[in-house]
């Protein structure tokens, strides 16, 4: 194996024919400092195991194969996978896997308990987090790096204008947290967006108990479907009758003008069930 530096990217990309940039939103993490970074700060362990998708050409990779057991990486570039197999050069605790990370069965895939460490591509990270967090108990926790944006989204505070159902959804399964800035420059082509590392722990239960997790949070998702409205009329905009909203509401303490991102998890679980009597 071997530590990709901005170079070895560059002859890499060169030699399979490959163009950072939009290419499955991925930007190449070719800073040997930032990877110690993140390594560092989640604190990998040497009987772990880690997944990681959209590996790209390795770099995380590498010091991920270094520092824990066994390392699963998820590239959906068949191409990519290639180059990434040549920076690996055939180490025996990392297992390559060439497909989608949003339809490949990844509880399958983690078969023991593992974390999340991941570069994750822009343009798939919130479905991609929240699909662990709904579909791979194994997932304990990780960090993973996002764009700045999306991260200030899923550990946003209520009343703010970054909450949201992700907010939620993800605050129902774990417990996250930015824990630092990540420059433009440390990406092969810099990305137009800043980044954040993104470290999160998966709850032993859910934050609030509902009488079915599913419903829930589609239905929380209703909530902010219609985010100018207030929660009762997002709710009724949403195809809830207006007598069961308000039959629902007014008991529990929820008038005409409260909104949805004024809510935290155990308001709206309180919602829920009411509205499901």
């Amino acid at each position: 194996m071997s530590r990709v530096t901005p170079s070895i990217a560059a002859d890499l990309l060169r030699r399979y024919g490959l163009r950072a940039g939009r290419r499955h939103g991925q930007h190449f993490l070719v800073d040997p400092n930032t990877v110690e970074r993140i390594v560092r700060l989640a604190e990998v362990s040497s009987d772990e195991t880690i997944l990681e998708v959209g590996p790209g050409l390795g770099s995380l990779t590498v010091a991920l194969a270094e520092a824990a057991r066994r390392v699963v990486a998820v590239e959906l570039d068949a191409t990519v996978a290639e180059a990434l197999d040549e920076v690996l050069g055939g180490a025996s605790n990392v297992e390559v896997t060439t497909g989608d990370a949003m339809r490949i069965d990844l509880s399958a895939l983690m078969n023991e308990r593992a974390r999340l460490i991941a570069n994750l591509p822009y343009n798939v990270a919130t479905p991609l987090m929240l699909r662990v967090l709904d579909e791979v108990p194994q997932i304990a926790g990780g960090l993973v790096m996002v764009q700045k944006e999306i991260g200030e989204r899923w550990t946003a505070k209520t009343s703010t204008r970054a909450y949201n159902a992700v907010t939620l959804h993800i605050g129902f399964h774990a417990e996250a947290e930015i824990i630092g800035d990540v420059p433009k420059s440390v990406f092969m082509p810099p990305p137009r967006v800043a980044s954040v590392l993104v470290r999160f722990t998966r709850r032993t239960h859910p934050a609030v108990k509902v009488r079915d997790d599913k419903d829930f949070l589609a239905f929380v998702g209703k909530a902010f479907a219609h985010r100018r409205k207030t929660l009762r009329n997002s709710l009724m905009a949403g195809g809830f009758d207006r007598e069961l909203v308000e039959r629902s509401l007014d008991p529990i303490g929820i008038d005409d003008r409260t909104r949805p991102e004024e809510l935290g998890l155990e308001e709206f679980a309180g919602v829920f069930e009411a509205m499901s009597k």
